[in-house]
């Protein structure tokens, strides 16, 4: 999901929940020192260089709380941010402020480090005819974040969930008893508008996948070479995905390839977050 309207929309409840388990009968720590309404401003700084994503969900955060808080945007999600620069000013009651702070910096700082992370890997791939992807190995609850986030770093999304397509991994093919038979199975029983992905563990594999029509072939956990060798035998009847314990330190290694598609639960599940604080809360 891409859209940030639609990321605002469909995540209020995501939101909700997390301040939910954050303030379960309120914020002790700031009714003793802020019993009263009190407008207040601080300053969202970051404290390492990376790409920033999450803004929308930041201030929704606030705005939950306070829906006469306002913002002094300095970025925008998807923009290069420097260590010691200036993202926002945040305007409104310091009780909100306070109480929401944690929760809306721990949004922004996880979707900042998957845009980051994702980001540097886009970068390697620059030049090459490959797509880099997520997956659904996604933090339970955080996967409309995660994925946004992943398009904010550059990258793109596989399917968002087990209603978006078929892929028909080793246990569907072994349930079906072949893949020729999981294709026929998928092919008689779903939409003509969905392809059909199928996981392959070798060069075999591959041929019956292209012969049996499938339109989109994994090869997972296959060497460089395999990979090469796959993507010939596939001589664009379908389109290519390589995928199994793929990362930063070893991109490289399928550049050369001709893959159409990377993807990797690297970029979510292994992302550290972004550095950034809330300094400076002040009364105005």
């Amino acid at each position: 999901m891409n859209d940030p309207v639609a990321l605002e929309i469909n995540a209020d409840r995501y939101i909700r929940m997390a301040l939910e388990e954050d303030i379960t009968s309120g914020d002790i720590s700031t009714n003793c020192v802020m019993p009263g309404y009190q407008k207040g401003q601080a300053e969202l700084i970051c404290k390492q260089d990376g790409i920033i994503a999450g803004l929308g969900v930041f201030k929704r955060v606030f705005g939950m709380l306070d829906s006469t808080a306002s913002f002094d945007m300095r970025a925008s999600d998807g923009d290069s941010v420097k260590n010691g620069g200036l993202i926002a000013v945040v305007t409104g009651d310091i009780r909100a402020i306070l109480s929401g702070e944690r929760t809306a910096l721990n949004f922004l700082q996880r979707m900042s480090g998957i845009a980051t992370y994702t980001n540097s890997i886009v970068k390697l791939l620059e030049g090459s005819k490959t797509t880099l992807l997520d997956t659904r190995k996604t933090t339970p609850n955080m996967r409309i974040f995660e994925k946004y986030a992943v398009r904010a770093g550059g990258g793109s999304n596989h399917r968002y969930n087990l209603s978006d397509g078929v892929m028909l991994k080793d246990n569907h093919i072994g349930a079906a008893g072949s893949i020729t038979k999981a294709v026929q199975m998928a092919k008689a029983n779903v939409s003509f508008v969905h392809k059909i992905e199928v996981e392959t563990e070798n060069l075999d594999m591959v041929r019956e996948a292209v012969e049996a029509g499938a339109d989109i072939i994994m090869l997972d956990n296959m060497s460089p070479d395999e990979m090469k060798e796959a993507v010939k035998i596939i001589d664009g009847r379908a389109l290519t995905e390589c995928s199994g314990n793929i990362t930063r330190e070893n991109i490289k290694n399928i550049i050369d390839t001709g893959v159409d598609f990377v993807s990797s639960g690297a970029i979510t599940h292994s992302a550290p977050i972004l550095d950034i604080s809330l300094k400076n809360l002040h009364a105005v």
